[in-house]
């Protein structure tokens, strides 16, 4: 049986039968080894919304290549492949070219989907930042988890110049210095990482401000401000064609070692004995805690 972990979005996951559809000429099968639980699944979970049908519950993979359609090049049965492509909590799934880049090893550090979500917070925003950099421009961070540290570091990686100031209360250890507890002044870009609704209340942005939403916020929002600041408003979404070449950027600077992403994956979890705890625990997250991942290989 090919199971699959789903929720109906009552407050619980459970394992189910999932049938795989018949491999496309453009195709891989992939058997899954490690599956990072993302916050959105954790938020589906508990009602917040969806659920998502059962062909689209988890999306953060890593497998082996176990066969391939006829049109497929890039890879080899028996790769190791990342993917976007869902159902990542089943045993076996499906992915589409264009939703998998391969990888060296099935080391958590090469789970790309999440690191590629906050590369891709800068490179759909690319020329839009491009235009706004400088010696004298400012930029702010809204929170400082995970996608905040992929977004900084890109922004360095590509060689953006900004004076960056980072505002959140988490993962201070990592940031060191660089994280600030308030802001100050107004600024050029503001990316938004954060689920509260501190951008549309302080008074921090400069008129035609750049804002970036990198994650979806929890409460009703008023715009108006930013309407009346003439901002550029980017909402960045992995359902784009751009997310590819964010998994091939994620997967070079992680094996060259230009982006190290090792410390935000926390804790593992098989995949037979204690799954359940995986979203339990990112319910919960105790101090230390960053992001799960579950182990079909444990």
């Amino acid at each position: 049986m090919n199971r699959l972990l789903a929720t109906d979005g009552q407050g619980y996951f459970f394992e189910t039968e999932f049938n795989v559809n018949k491999l496309e000429e453009n195709e891989i099968q992939v058997k899954s080894v490690l599956t990072g639980v993302c916050r959105s699944d954790v938020d589906m979970m508990q009602g917040n919304f969806g659920p998502l049908p059962l062909s689209m519950q988890g999306h953060e993979g890593l497998g082996e290549v176990i066969d391939k359609g006829g049109n497929v090049t890039d890879v080899e049965i028996g790769d190791f492949v990342a993917t976007r492509g869902e159902p990542a909590y089943a045993d076996i799934y499906n992915a589409k070219h264009r939703e998998y880049v391969r990888v060296p090893s099935a080391d958590p550090k090469y789970i790309l989907e999440p690191v590629a979500c906050g590369i891709n917070i800068v490179i759909q925003s690319l020329d839009q930042l491009i235009t706004r950099s400088g010696s004298s421009k400012r930029l702010l961070i809204l929170g400082s988890g995970f996608l905040a540290w992929i977004a900084y570091n890109t922004l360095k990686i590509k060689n953006l110049e900004f004076d960056i100031d980072v505002i959140g209360r988490s993962n201070k250890d990592l940031w060191g210095d660089i994280l600030k507890s308030e802001y100050s002044g107004e600024y050029d870009v503001v990316i938004d990482l954060s689920s509260h609704n501190y951008i549309f209340e302080q008074p921090i942005l400069k008129n035609e401000a750049l804002v970036v939403f990198g994650v979806q916020k929890n409460t009703q929002t008023d715009f108006s401000n930013l309407l009346w600041k003439a901002c550029t408003m980017i909402f960045p979404s992995p359902r784009t064609e751009k997310f590819y070449s964010c998994m091939q950027y994620a997967a070079e600077w992680i094996e060259k070692g230009t982006l190290k992403v090792d410390k935000f994956w926390t804790k593992s979890y098989n995949r037979n004995t204690n799954w359940k705890s995986a979203f339990e625990d990112s319910i919960n997250r105790a101090p230390g805690f960053s992001r799960a991942y579950i182990n079909w290989r444990a």
